[in-house]
């Protein structure tokens, strides 16, 4: 071999060692950012699959506070949100990590305290002689019906409304897992409508827990709760209080929370511009709320109440406060906040 030929052997592998950065640089995977997880929403896909995409890296995300408002409003959800938190090196409060290496602690770190949780659901609990009994969260479910919400009684008898709250494929309340929006409820008619490019009508949505009765029954008719809603991710506490309403049993198959109104694809919008409480019917108990804290409540009924089923909710303090269709649907946010309830049957034999 030449000296020429074995400088010009040199010169290429030179050439081809600078330039493999390059070309296996253009062959990584592009890193997963925020507007990637958001098209992934759009599209429909499960939780499941989009939490898997961003656990499987590489990504860089933006996780400042405008970041995070826009995968918010884009209908992101909170297992979602805490996938891209994690990935970014902000896992969640409670997430599950290995323990760490057995080590002697300073003094100042054995008594610090626990950090904050970042966000947590909300919770309801009775208090029964001093000792507090936690309630489940129940899962509400919206149907539609063109009867008018004049009154609970009207509305409980409509076929419409009672085979819509039965079925769960219009479950609008905690779909972070499954990730269903509106267009469930919305169904062919909305489809047919944008086809068509005309208005949508309005129609009656309708707020119902899908079971004949409470399993929480109480013996007495002055119950008292403590409500803890101070840290519920992408909800702001101070919009809210909560308050006890009765519920009305439709035809023994669900017992009816409340009605409003709203345009046919309200549940499909993203943006914030549906103010379902301003005209909202429900029956409201006269409660005496005593504010613990931000976001944190002792309530009661005023004076005693008759058997029946009821339920604890959180409601806008202002009647204009709007909501985004979305969030309602997808039950996060503010719309998980109204989309909560705790119900609770007063027996019979209540004292």
């Amino acid at each position: 071999m030449t000296q020429r030929t074995l400088k010009t052997i040199t010169v290429l592998a030179v050439l081809v060692i600078a330039g493999c950065p390059a070309f296996f640089g253009q062959a990584a995977k592009k890193p997963l950012t925020n507007a990637d997880v958001i098209k992934m929403v759009k599209g429909g896909l499960p939780e499941s699959v989009v939490v898997s995409a961003i656990q499987a890296g590489p990504a860089k995300f933006d996780v400042s506070p405008d970041g995070l408002i826009a995968l918010h409003k884009a209908g992101v959800t909170q297992g979602e949100m805490d996938a891209i938190m994690a990935a970014s090196g902000h896992p969640p409060a409670g997430a599950t990590t290995p323990p760490p290496a057995p080590a002697a602690a300073a003094p100042a770190e054995a008594n610090a305290a626990p950090p904050a949780p970042k966000g947590h659901m909300p919770q309801v609990s009775v208090v029964k002689g001093g000792a507090s009994v936690k309630m489940p969260l129940e899962k509400t479910q919206v149907a539609q019906t063109k009867t008018k919400p004049t009154s609970m009684k009207n509305l409980a008898a409509d076929s419409a409304v009672t085979q819509g709250i039965g079925t769960t494929a219009n479950d609008v309340a905690w779909r972070m897992n499954s990730g269903i929006g509106g267009s469930a409820v919305s169904g062919a008619g909305g489809i047919l409508s944008g086809t068509l490019m005309r208005r949508k009508p309005n129609v009656t949505y309708v707020w119902g827990v899908p079971s004949p009765a409470s399993t929480t029954v109480l013996q007495t008719t002055s119950p008292a709760f403590s409500v803890d809603f101070s840290n519920v991710m992408g909800a702001n506490p101070d919009d809210f209080e909560p308050t006890i309403v009765k519920l009305t049993p439709a035809q023994n198959t669900c017992r009816i929370v409340g009605a409003t109104q709203g345009k046919e694809d309200a549940q499909s919008g993203s943006a914030a511009d549906w103010e379902i409480y301003s005209s909202f019917l429900e029956e409201r108990v006269a409660v005496n709320p005593q504010k613990v804290k931000r976001g944190q409540y002792k309530i009661s009924p005023a004076s005693p109440i008759m058997p029946g089923e009821y339920a604890i909710v959180l409601r806008p303090v202002s009647k204009s406060k709007k909501f985004s269709g979305g969030d309602v649907a997808r039950g996060q946010g503010d719309g998980l906040m109204f989309d909560a309830v705790w119900s609770f049957q007063v027996s019979p034999d209540a004292e």
